[in-house]
């Protein structure tokens, strides 16, 4: 048996909203993949690749800025500073992912360098969330 032990009381994080967060790093960085492709290859289905991984993201992001929300506000749950900074970094994700997505329905090439470069801020703001969220929400005894 392994007993991680750590101070105070520690909730564990939902599975629903485990799955929830799962998505949008792989999606971001998938729409990241494609606009790098499509930088190098020019072919507009690359364009049209990273437009829907982004609609993925925002949708699935979504879900688990909803259930962060929530749980930001329910009683007795510990650590409020990083529930605060946790949902902080979903909602930056969420709204550089919208504004990507704004930015993606333009004409192909118009997205350049601007959806290039939201992508990869989007895709670290994924990356940061999904590192708070797993790393600071787990159960305190594992067996």
């Amino acid at each position: 048996m392994v007993v991680v032990s750590s101070p105070g009381r520690v909730r564990p994080l939902h599975p629903l909203h485990a799955i929830l967060l799962a998505f949008p790093l792989p999606l971001f960085l998938g729409a990241l993949a494609s606009d790098l492709a499509y930088r190098s290859s020019f072919h507009i289905q690359w364009a049209n690749f990273s437009s829907w991984l982004i609609a993925g993201g925002l949708l699935v992001g979504g879900f688990a800025l909803l259930w962060a929300f929530i749980n930001l506000f329910r009683r007795g749950t510990a650590r409020k500073g990083r529930l605060a900074v946790y949902f902080v970094v979903l909602l930056a994700m969420w709204g550089l992912g919208f504004v990507n997505a704004l930015v993606h329905a333009k004409d192909a090439w118009a997205t350049m360098p601007e959806g290039l470069y939201l992508s990869a801020i989007t895709a670290l703001l994924a990356l940061a969330a999904a590192w708070i969220g797993y790393s600071g929400f787990h159960a305190g005894e594992v067996k």
